[in-house]
This record gives C-alpha cells, structure tokens and sequence, in this order.
C-alpha cells in the first residue's frame, strides 16, 4: 500500500516538474484591463498586470503542448500577434496558439 501512495505521489510531483512559466503580453497602453482567457484556465479571466511601458504581463505555468488562448481588452476578444499560430476553440472563435514544453 505504501509502495503505491509514494509512486502516486511520485508521478504527481512528476507533472507538476513538467510545467515550466509561460510569459504572456499584450501591449493595450489605454487599456484599463486586460484578461488572460485559454484553454488552461478553463476560459476563465486571469487579470494581467500593467508595466508602466504599456505592455500587460501574466506568466502562467502550462504542461508540454500547445494551448490555446487569447487576451480580452476592456471585455473584447483579442488575438495574440506575436502568437506561434491560430485556430479555432470548440465554439469556434479564433484564438491564439502557444507552445510550451
């Protein structure tokens, strides 16, 4: 029993190694919010914080892959230029495509 509860915890500890920060930015200097949404936050809004250059940052820590995402700027839909590629999600919106791994 024991041999299976540290093999278990092994392999939790396994992924959470495999996940490495992932930067984000969305430069909307007039903006008053910027929001992180994707598919590994289940499409709910992480606010971003302000630089004083303009620029709105967020480091979130994602698993091998790609994923999907875009930012929402004042509430509106936004794509990522500086993104790998886009796609559609599941509701068919447009969305950004990073790769982390």
């Amino acid at each position: 029993m024991n041999a299976i509860k540290e093999q278990q915890s092994g392999e939790a500890r396994s992924a959470i190694r495999s996940h490495r920060p992932v930067n984000f930015y969305c430069h909307a200097p007039d903006a008053k919010l910027v929001q992180l949404v994707g598919d590994f936050n289940y499409w709910h809004p992480v606010p971003m914080q302000l630089r004083d250059d303009g620029w709105w940052f967020a480091q979130i820590m994602l698993g091998p892959g790609h994923h999907q995402y875009r930012f929402l700027v004042d509430d509106r839909p936004a794509l990522d230029p500086h993104a790998v590629g886009k796609t559609r999600n599941e509701l068919n919106e447009e969305v950004s495509v990073v790769a982390a791994g």
